[in-house]
């Protein structure tokens, strides 16, 4: 590790973890610890690349604190996937991370090896992805989740809609997420011009079809991971960072979160009893979660609220969201595999209305805060040069480093943690 003292703090699925966490962080602390900067790892990590990434990113920070200030690291290590990118998916490391699905998963990529040419297989996949996902029944009849209610529509960010993907035409789902794939990555013939063409019935379009399956099946498991993160935050790490504030109240922590580590550090406040604010501040690289979470109001729906209503009041500091539209895995693919069936009766028609038009489905790593009333946007080096302001929502578009989803282990990001934190030097 780059950094000492450096600690992991490991959660389940449900948010457990390991007895004696909490007492680990708070003997640091009472040996003169004065701040903790705390990074919760992205959607499809495996737990040692994890550690690679928090060794990577935490490199620069020594050299850019200020005298006095004697800063320890922690990397949050959760069981978020390990998706390889392989043509067919991993089945060993998908089944580690959803060991009660292990059928399921098996036969998910037993048809993507396949491949096989009948509209009967793809109603098949439909149904598997429904069952990976935990929606059927009567729910996927109704394309809403049970208990959906204020907060859990469309843009809140809390994952009570069921996607629209999941409950669509299958052919028409695998069709539509080809062409989403092969616009993110920029290889299709006039990507990003919103064309997309009509799904495939004839064996010369199945193997397109079939990646398209694909991509699918990672957007399935990204939903699920999507809940999973959330309820690590809640469960996990807001109460653990609770016991170390009631134990060391004066330790300063810093949370920061990329992708879906974004989520599960921003669902970290609301396991916080609101009387405890040990949070100074927290920055959101690429956060693959809605834009308007911190929204009192949302503009499409004014009588709901995002998911975070007000959650940034119990941050001491500022909430610094890092976006860039250099970002296509949130500019394309996350406002793709989050539109809410009930507010689609179809996925077909044109991608670029889908995934770039319509703003209840952005990703705050796309495009910053929303929703907020006077939310400051900044540009990079203007915040390098300036510093982040004192507290309250924050957007950094950061497009001039960041040009992709996983570009984020950049010194001018951990300038811009250090100087929401307030214990860089001057």
């Amino acid at each position: 590790m780059s950094v000492d003292p450096y600690r992991e703090i490991v959660f389940d699925k449900d948010g457990e973890g390991p007895a004696g966490q909490g007492a680990e962080l708070v003997g640091l602390a009472r040996r003169g610890l004065t701040d903790l900067i705390v990074f919760a790892h992205g959607w499809n990590n495996s737990p040692s690349g994890a550690t690679r990434w928090y060794g990577d990113f935490f490199a620069p920070f020594p050299e850019l604190l200020a005298p006095g200030v004697e800063a320890g690291y922690a990397g949050v290590v959760w069981p978020s996937m390990m998706f390889t990118d392989e043509p067919v998916p991993d089945f060993r490391a998908l089944v580690t991370v959803l060991p009660e699905k292990e059928r399921t998963v098996a036969r998910l990529t037993e048809l993507l090896e396949l491949a096989p040419p009948q509209e009967a297989a793809f109603a098949e996949f439909g149904a598997l992805l429904r069952e990976l996902a935990d929606v059927g029944g009567e729910a996927a009849g109704r394309g809403v989740a049970a208990g959906a209610g204020p907060g859990s529509g469309p843009g809140s960010g809390s994952g009570g809609d069921i996607p629209a993907f999941l409950v669509a035409d299958p052919m028409e789902m695998c069709a539509l997420f080809a062409d989403a794939a092969e616009a993110e990555a920029g290889t299709q013939a006039g990507a990003g011009t919103g064309a997309v063409a009509p799904p495939g019935r004839s064996g010369e379009g199945f193997g397109r079809l079939w990646k398209g399956g694909r991509e699918a099946l990672r957007q399935a498991t990204y939903y699920v991971m999507k809940r999973r993160a959330g309820q690590v935050g809640e469960r996990g790490l807001g109460p653990l960072l609770a016991e170390v504030a009631r134990a060391a109240p004066g330790l300063r922590v810093h949370l920061v979160g990329h992708s879906m580590g974004a989520r599960l550090v921003a669902y970290a406040l609301r396991g916080l009893p609101g009387a405890l604010r040990p949070v100074r501040s927290m920055t959101l690289l690429q956060g693959a979660f809605s834009h308007y979470a911190f929204a009192a109001r949302l503009p499409h729906a004014p009588d709901r609220s995002g998911a975070l209503k007000d959650m940034q009041l119990r941050v001491r500091g500022p909430v610094v969201a890092c976006h860039s539209h250099h970002d296509s895995a949130l500019g394309v693919l996350y406002p793709l595999a989050s539109l809410a069936a009930r507010d689609s009766a179809s996925l077909t028609g044109p991608l670029g209305r889908i995934a770039a038009r319509d703003p209840r489905w952005g990703a705050i790593g796309w495009d910053g805060v929303q929703g907020v009333p006077g939310a400051p946007r900044r540009r990079l080096a203007t915040v390098l040069r300036d510093g982040v302001p004192a507290s309250g929502c924050v957007s950094v578009d950061t497009a001039d480093v960041v040009r992709s989803h996983s570009d984020v282990r950049r010194p001018e990001l951990a300038r811009v943690v250090v100087s929401a934190a307030r214990i860089g030097r001057r």
